[in-house]
């Protein structure tokens, strides 16, 4: 998860094992060290395998477009679904994030009980999804 709001972060997290979702949950309040994690770390996706991202657009050090657009770049992450969650609703960046190879584009509501709820279903989502095969098999 790449949330720079603490609250929400815990919000999602809570919410998500509400749902029945018990991965392990890695969190990250920028895109610097989330990227050194999913490129370079030893149990990170890159070179481990499988793995999904929360990822807010709107973070401190960098846009999470980037982020998306690095990914879904040629590379170890190309396949790694990504769910961008996050308080914008401009259609244009929605489309954007589509058009770079967003999963799911999720509007974070701003009533606590709606965005409580929105969590809620997406970690129903999250719990029968198919991850995609890292080697493409």
């Amino acid at each position: 998860m790449i949330e720079d709001d603490e609250g929400h972060a815990r919000l999602i997290e809570k919410n998500i094992r509400r749902a029945g979702v018990t991965n392990e949950i890695r969190h990250f309040t920028d895109g610097t060290s989330a990227l050194a994690y999913l490129y370079q770390a030893e149990d990170g996706p890159a070179l481990n395998g499988p793995a999904m991202v929360l990822l807010d657009l709107n973070l401190p050090d960098m846009s999470g477009t980037d982020i998306l657009a690095r990914m879904k770049a040629d590379g170890p992450l190309k396949r790694t679904p990504v769910v961008v969650l996050t308080t914008t609703d401009d259609k244009v960046e929605i489309q954007r994030c589509y058009d770079l190879g967003a999963n799911v584009y999720i509007t974070k509501p701003v009533n606590y009980e709606s965005f409580a709820q929105a969590i809620r279903q997406l970690g129903l989502f999250l719990s029968v999804i198919q991850l995609p095969d890292p080697e493409g098999q």
